[in-house]
């Protein structure tokens, strides 16, 4: 079992910054992807990161240049760095664990591989 604790969201303006962490207590197995997903109200879950074991990563489109996920793994901890915030990108942002062994290639940010889920954080914008 991989318990996940996300930490960092809150309320900015347009153009503004946030960095979300998320710390995996007791989870002692890096080779498993671990990856943002957020969902807006009455929309679906999307994929917005993921990283691998190799440290590969892979981003929605949709914030490509402006978001940065990073891992460190001693400190058991993810993190996304999300910089030039728009109002679409308001959300609850959830840190997720999955596809053990595998790497972002074959996950490809679908969360079906995704197995161990955060309770969110939640990030708005305002413009």
């Amino acid at each position: 079992q991989v318990q996940l604790v996300e930490s960092g969201g809150g309320s900015v303006q347009a153009g503004g910054s946030l960095r979300l962490s998320c710390v995996a207590p007791g989870y002692g197995d890096s080779t498993y992807c671990m990856a943002w997903f957020r969902q807006a109200p009455g929309k679906q879950r999307e994929g917005v990161a993921e990283i691998d074991r190799f440290g590969a990563t892979n981003y929605a489109e949709s914030v490509v240049g402006r978001f940065t996920i990073s891992r460190d793994t001693a400190a058991k901890t993810l993190y996304l760095q999300m910089n030039n915030l728009k109002p679409e990108d308001t959300a609850m942002y959830y840190c997720a664990a999955g596809g053990r062994g595998l790497n972002i290639a074959s996950v490809g940010l679908r969360s079906i591989f995704y197995g161990y889920w955060g309770q969110g954080t939640q990030v708005t914008v305002s413009s």
